[in-house]
């Protein structure tokens, strides 16, 4: 039986379905042949769509099936290709729709078909009268019925006008509106008129195939084996429409293996799986999350289709069809993919990875689309690898590339701690498009603020300045953060001139140095000695108003003792004192060390008994610059006491401490109980803060092996005006 399907729109579109599997058929203007317009009795428009090679006629359409109300324009199916305007068809009412991604949307006919017009002989004349049914109404009255009875109440006199497909459209009605008692209640009337007319009225195939597909519609899958007994015994063997309804209520029960049994069991009996059967096969792959079962299943079908195993003596076209399969494999891989990607404390990259590559090998590739939405999926650290992945085959397979897609993955490699890459994405953005905006910019100065923070923490300056030139190369203008930390790494690796350099460009370029800045310069100055650079330095900074910190109050302090003015280090506390700054262990360590340097172990010990009166703990930096600067000074005995003091308070001090008390009392044969020293403590290893080589960086920074030699004139280029 052919039958239409119905679309809701303002009027109505009607279309006799070509076959099962025909969930959309695209409608151009240009490529469609208008047959004819008619104009019906009410206000109602709507259009009508048969296939090229239909047999039905436009009187045979308005007579059978009710096209009763308004403007219907009939036009027949449109050519293969046509994707101007979609118009989405339900499919006949022999069958459900079997999945969201393979028909169309479709919604209850109760809604959809107003009324029936149905024809009869009228008197001996025969004379032909037209009789109107409201379906609408009809079902409406049935609404509520539990039993046969109650449809008999309402369909007794009416029995021998209906024809099946106003059953049939009643049925599928009640399933989407989770009916089933007035559903199952229908059926059972029409099997009692059965015996009462002798089957004149009553189930057929089509009958039973709805209320498959209207238990599937509303999900209650308790009955549906009676059903199924209840055909067979009627009479009623299933056909490929009764299996594909069955494969489609397994995959929607979580049964993706006995959907699949449910097609080698269509197969044995003889019948011919269509488009529908396949697609409903790759769907309980996609339920089991097997998108390599999926994939080696197109495959073989694809394979088997080229050698002429099916697709023949059908009226489906194949060629439309196979197209649609292939889109519906892609997209049951993607969601595939998907689900992998979403699953959490699971790292299933490699999976993804791998069935990319199978797809590949398929020549099957989904469209730039699902890539991008691949991207999103890609949220945890371990995705990077994917995401990086499917960035390059969108790059290399399609001209455009969303810039938030793009942003995403600058993001993902920056969480994966590849930063490298990251900019090489930035890069991108910048040689082939599309134009970075500001989340770009924002995304990858945080990823220049990581490593540069890493070169600062490690003193490698060197990758500092290469940062800060790569970040101008590429149009990102280093703000005072990015400077300071290259300079914090200048000083830490003691390269006082590039520290003046660097603080120099940061000047030339507009950029305000805070304390930070003037600290990390005073710091390199000290370190070097040039004290006299250093002091003036720090009346510059006092002059433009930034007010010291504790850390420049302790550089201060060094530097004044490396000039011997004691004095001066007196003022530097009073100014301490007077901006609220109490001095810390920090601060004594540096003019304790100070003085060692500069062989002052009078003003050292005096500034240790300093520490005490301020109640300010000294720690075994402390006790250890200050026992060298009383051993070097031939005062072995007191720093003798001040060692036996550390180890009263479980501070453990270093071998050269030991030694340098053992040397001194030697030269100055001086008389002291080794004994009561105790032993010799152990060699300390040394552990390495301060890394001067690129080498050491390319580890931290997942940066490429390869580069160039690193230049002098990198750091500091002066501008034509001021050479």
């Amino acid at each position: 039986m052919q039958t239409l399907s119905v679309w809701p729109s303002l009027g109505g579109v009607l279309g006799e379905p070509k076959s099962e599997f025909d969930p959309f058929w695209s409608i151009s203007s240009s490529k469609c042949d208008v047959v004819e317009s008619v104009r019906c009795r009410c206000g109602n428009a709507g259009l009508v769509v048969f296939p090229r090679k239909s047999r039905f006629h436009r009187t045979t359409a308005i007579l059978r099936y009710g096209l009763c109300s308004g403007y219907y324009s009939f036009f027949t199916e449109p050519k293969v290709g046509c994707v101007r305007a979609s118009v989405a068809f339900a499919g006949n009412l022999e069958e459900e729709k079997i999945g969201s991604d393979v028909v169309g949307g479709e919604s209850s006919v109760i809604d959809t078909v107003i009324c029936l017009d149905v024809a009869k002989v009228e008197n001996q004349s025969g004379k032909k009268e037209k009789t109107r049914v409201d379906v609408l109404e009809l079902a409406k009255t049935l609404w509520s019925a539990k039993t046969a009875d109650d449809i008999d109440e309402v369909l007794k006199d009416k029995c021998d006008e209906l024809p099946t497909q106003v059953y049939s459209s009643i049925i599928k009605g009640f399933g989407r509106e989770q009916r089933m008692d007035a559903a199952m209640a229908l059926v059972d009337w029409l099997k009692r008129k059965k015996k009462e007319t002798g089957g004149v009225v009553g189930p057929n195939i089509f009958i039973y195939n709805s209320l498959l597909g209207a238990m599937r519609q509303s999900k209650q899958f308790d009955k549906f084996e009676m059903v199924l007994n209840d055909m067979t015994q009627e009479g009623f063997p299933p056909n490929i429409v009764t299996y594909n309804t069955l494969m489609s209520i397994y995959v929607d029960q979580g049964k993706p293996t006995k959907a699949l049994s449910v097609l080698e069991e269509i197969q044995k009996k003889g019948l011919m799986p269509s488009a529908v059967s396949y697609s409903t096969a790759m769907s309980a792959y996609r339920t089991m999350e097997d998108g390599t079962g999926a994939l080696k299943f197109f495959i073989e079908l694809r394979e088997n289709y080229k050698k002429g195993g099916i697709g023949n003596n059908t009226e489906e076209n194949w060629t439309y069809e196979f197209v649609k399969l292939e889109n519906f494999v892609i997209r049951a891989c993607y969601q595939v993919m998907r689900q992998w990607l979403v699953k959490k404390n699971k790292n299933l990259s490699t999976d993804v990875l791998k069935l990319l590559s199978e797809m590949d090998k398929a020549e099957i590739r989904p469209a730039r689309e699902e890539y991008e939405r691949l991207v999103w999926a890609c949220t945890r650290e371990e995705h990077y690898i994917v995401a990086k992945e499917l960035y390059n085959r969108i790059r290399e397979n399609h001209s455009e590339i969303s810039l938030s897609v793009c942003n995403h993955v600058i993001w993902l490699l920056g969480i994966a701690k590849k930063w490298w890459a990251a900019l090489e994405i930035y890069e991108d953005l910048l040689d082939k498009g599309p134009k970075p905006n500001n989340l770009s910019s924002e995304l990858i100065i945080s990823h220049f603020n990581v490593l540069l923070d890493a070169a600062r923490r490690r003193g490698i300056w060197r990758w500092g300045v290469r940062l800060i030139n790569k970040m101008e190369e590429k149009g990102l203008k280093p703000e005072t953060r990015q400077w300071n930390a290259v300079l914090v790494a200048c000083s830490k690796a003691s390269e006082t001139t590039a520290a003046v350099q660097i603080f120099k460009r940061m000047v030339e370029q507009g950029d305000k140095p805070t304390i930070i800045s003037y600290g990390a310069l005073l710091s390199a100055l000290e370190k070097a000695q040039l004290y006299d650079d250093a002091f003036k330095v720090w009346e510059h900074m006092l002059k433009v108003d930034i007010k010291p910190n504790p850390h420049v109050y302790t550089i201060m302090a060094s530097v004044f003792i490396g000039q011997g003015k004691l004095n001066m280090v007196n003022a530097i506390f009073q100014d301490m004192a007077s901006s609220g700054i109490e001095p810390t262990v920090v601060t004594y360590n540096a003019i304790i060390s100070g003085c060692a340097r500069n062989n002052l172990s009078t003003a050292a010990y005096e500034w240790f008994h300093r520490m005490n009166v301020e109640k300010v703990s000294p720690n075994a930096i402390t006790y250890e610059m200050l026992i060298e600067a009383l051993t070097n000074d031939g005062k072995p005995r007191i720093a003798y006491e001040l060692y036996l003091r550390a180890r009263s308070e479980n501070i453990a001090l270093s071998s050269k401490a030991y030694d340098g008390i053992v040397k001194s009392s030697q030269d100055c044969e001086a008389s002291i109980d080794l004994g009561v020293l105790g032993p010799r403590p152990a060699e300390k290893r040394k552990k390495v803060q301060v890394r001067k080589t690129l080498t050491e960086f390319r580890k931290i920074g997942d940066v490429p092996r390869k580069g160039k030699p690193f230049d002098r004139k990198e750091i500091y280029t002066p501008r034509a005006g001021n050479q």
